[in-house]
């Protein structure tokens, strides 16, 4: 984020189709130069939020400000915004130059500029050399770059990108994600993000509003929603997680312990919001998990039997089976075959206090 002027205001918007509501109480704030994603699965919202900020939806209520001047109802060619789409919207039968130029003409910029501009933003999208080409001569990596630089070449307010990945494949996906983070980073753009995929989120923004059934369940940094996730969804949508139930024992001056299922007894960080007797899950990252030797310790300590390990590259996951049934996985850095250890074994595992987080149930 490069700034602290405020460029997006949302207020307590709602949307409902019939019986059906669509966002509720939504609202937040997007500073100038941020990197902002909505993420959620399917139906959470985040959809319809991106289109009323647009102006192609019209909220039942709320407000929209963009640049400090009140858009709830301005239609969508008065908001100074940009959008990327994941189909591209090119138009097929113009060549790369007048694709990007259509909007600079539509605004009845002289012809001389426009080719400046357009030149510009090739070199930008380091694609300096294919004005003159077809979209369809284009790879599916290059359309997108070209639909970036069609929306950033008028120099709108906020540009907001809906899906825009999603029909590329993996590789070529993590390729873009570098690069949009990398133009953002260097033009201090400010955009507005939509995605499912938790993994995009995390790589691009500085910030992530995590929404859930038509509402925000959460907004903070990608380090807030990873370690300090507020409930059992963010913790489980936003990377991996071991979940696990518990009772609170003691509670108070910043501290709990909570008694699992499995009768261990889990030190924990808590806000005084706990109270003993209550029912809690506990969550900790499987990164955080170690197999501890017979005769380590940790602050906390539970036991299982070794149900599969898996190598993926250079981590290792080792899925654990407790004694109540749920299986917790520990990841490490492969460094080599694992020797000593096979299905069936039993284990302990262990980590400190400070990586379980409570979450109320």
């Amino acid at each position: 984020m490069t700034g602290t002027t405020e460029k997006l205001r949302v207020r307590d918007l709602r949307k409902t189709y019939g019986q059906v509501v669509a966002l509720t109480d939504a609202q937040f704030d997007l500073a100038e130069g941020e990197f902002l994603t909505l993420l959620g699965p399917s139906g959470s919202g985040k959809t319809t939020m991106l289109m009323i900020i647009a102006g192609l939806i019209q909220p039942d209520k709320g407000e929209v400000w963009i640049d400090g001047k009140l858009a709830t109802f301005a239609p969508s060619y008065k908001r100074d915004i940009g959008m990327v789409f994941q189909n591209y919207a090119l138009f097929p039968h113009m060549t790369v130059h007048e694709n990007i130029a259509f909007p600079l003409r539509m605004r009845r910029m002289a012809e001389s500029k426009i080719r400046d501009e357009v030149q510009r933003v090739l070199d930008i999208v380091r694609l300096p050399h294919v004005a003159d080409r077809l979209p369809r001569a284009l790879s599916g990596g290059q359309q997108q770059r070209i639909a970036l630089a069609r929306c950033m070449v008028y120099r709108p307010s906020i540009i907001l990108m809906d899906e825009p990945l999603g029909a590329l494949d993996k590789k070529l996906r993590d390729q873009m994600q570098l690069e949009i983070k990398q133009l953002h980073t260097e033009l201090g753009i400010t955009i507005l993000y939509v995605t499912h995929d938790q993994e995009e989120a995390m790589i691009m923004s500085d910030r992530i509003c995590l929404m859930n059934d038509a509402r925000i369940e959460q907004l903070g940094t990608p380090a807030d929603l990873y370690f300090k996730p507020r409930t059992v969804f963010a913790a489980d949508f936003l990377g991996e997680s071991n979940l696990l139930d518990g009772v609170v024992q003691s509670a108070g001056h910043g501290r709990a312990t909570v008694k699992s299922a499995g009768d261990a007894v889990i030190k924990a960080p808590a806000a005084d919001v706990f109270a003993v007797g209550q029912a809690v899950k506990f969550m900790v990252r499987p990164e955080r998990l170690r197999l501890l030797d017979p005769v380590e310790s940790a602050d906390n300590v539970i036991e299982g039997t070794l149900d599969q390990i898996i190598m993926v590259g250079g981590v290792t996951k080792y899925y654990v089976r407790l004694p109540t049934g749920p299986v917790v996985s520990a990841t490490r850095l492969t460094r080599g075959p694992v020797t000593g250890l096979e299905r069936g074994t039993r284990v302990r595992l262990g980590w400190p206090a400070d990586s379980t987080v409570l979450l109320p149930t």
